[in-house]
C-alpha cells in the first residue's frame, strides 16, 4: 500500500464526509486550486475549451464547478502557443472554476485509424490538415502545463475495453512506464495535480498488476481508464469494483468515459 501523502504535497486536499457499507460510494469534498468540489460530480465535456450551447456564466449558472477539456485536440486548435500567450485555458476560456485535462491518450482509440503507438510515443495523422505529429508523455505534460488544469491525466497507452490478448497487456506495463516519463516532465506540481491511469482491459490480474505499480508512485489521485468502451455492463462494474477495492481510500478516484 502506498505511503499516504501530506496534505501539502499535492495541490489539492481530500476529504471524505461518508461512504456506504455497501456498495463503498463515497461522498466527499475535493479542494482544488480553481475550484471546491463535492463528489461525487458529473463534469461536462468542452474537448475544445468550450461547452457547446452554453456561456461560461451558464455553466456557473448551473451550479457547474468542474468541467473537461482535451490536450490532443487544444494542442492542435487553437495550439499551444496561442493558450500560453492567453495566460492558460482557464483565461482563454474566461473560466474560474475547476478544469480537468485528459492526454490524448484517448484519441488511440477513436482516432485509431490516424494513430500508430510506439515506446516513444504515439504518432497521429492530425484529421484538421494530414500533418503527422508525435504525441510523447513529455509533450503531453507539456501542453497540460501551459493549460493549466488542476487536475491533468497521464498519457495512458489505450486499448479498446474489447479485446483481449497481448496487445492490453503491453498496454498496461507501457502506461505505467510513460507515467514515470509524465512525473518526470511536470513542471508545476505545486499548482496542478497529475493523475495516474490503471489500465488492464477486462483481466482482473493486469488490473492488479497495474494498481500495484501506481501504488510505488506518489501522485495526487487517481483514474480508472480503458472501460465504457462497448464491453457488457457487468464486465465494466467488475472492472470497477476490482480497480475502487485495491486503491487507496484516502485518494479521490476518477472514473472515465462515463459521462
Amino acid at each position: 500500500m502506498a505511503v499516504p501523502a501530506a496534505a501539502s504535497e499535492f495541490a489539492l486536499t481530500f476529504s471524505i464526509l461518508k461512504t456506504c457499507p455497501v456498495t463503498k460510494a463515497r461522498t466527499s469534498v475535493l479542494t482544488l486550486p480553481h475550484a471546491v468540489v463535492k463528489t461525487p460530480v458529473f463534469m461536462p465535456v468542452g474537448t475544445q475549451g468550450t461547452l457547446k450551447g452554453l456561456l461560461p456564466e451558464q455553466l456557473e449558472e448551473l451550479n457547474c464547478n468542474m468541467m473537461l477539456s482535451n490536450t490532443y485536440h487544444l494542442g492542435m486548435r487553437p495550439g499551444q502557443e496561442i493558450i500560453e500567450k492567453a495566460g492558460g485555458l482557464h483565461k482563454f476560456m474566461n473560466w474560474k472554476n475547476g478544469l480537468l485535462t485528459d492526454s490524448g491518450g484517448f484519441q488511440m482509440v477513436s482516432l485509431v485509424k490516424l494513430s500508430k503507438v510506439t515506446e516513444e510515443g504515439v504518432n497521429f495523422v492530425s484529421p484538421y490538415d494530414e500533418k503527422e505529429i508525435l504525441l510523447t508523455p513529455e509533450k503531453s505534460i507539456d501542453i497540460q502545463n501551459s493549460i493549466g488544469a488542476d487536475i491533468m491525466m497521464q498519457l495512458d497507452d489505450v486499448v479498446s475495453s474489447t479485446i483481449s490478448g497481448p496487445r492490453v497487456k503491453e498496454a498496461m506495463h507501457r502506461t505505467y512506464r510513460w507515467l514515470d516519463r509524465c512525473i518526470k516532465q511536470h513542471a508545476k506540481p505545486q499548482s496542478q495535480n497529475l493523475f495516474p491511469i490503471v489500465q488492464g482491459g477486462l483481466d482482473p490480474e493486469l488490473r492488479r498488476q497495474c494498481v500495484a505499480e501506481l501504488l510505488k508512485r506518489r501522485v495526487a489521485g487517481y483514474a480508472i481508464g480503458g472501460l465504457s468502451g462497448g464491453e457488457a455492463k457487468d464486465d465494466f462494474w467488475k472492472m470497477v469494483h476490482l480497480s475502487t477495492d485495491l486503491l487507496p481510500r484516502d485518494k479521490p478516484r476518477y472514473l472515465m468515459g462515463v459521462g
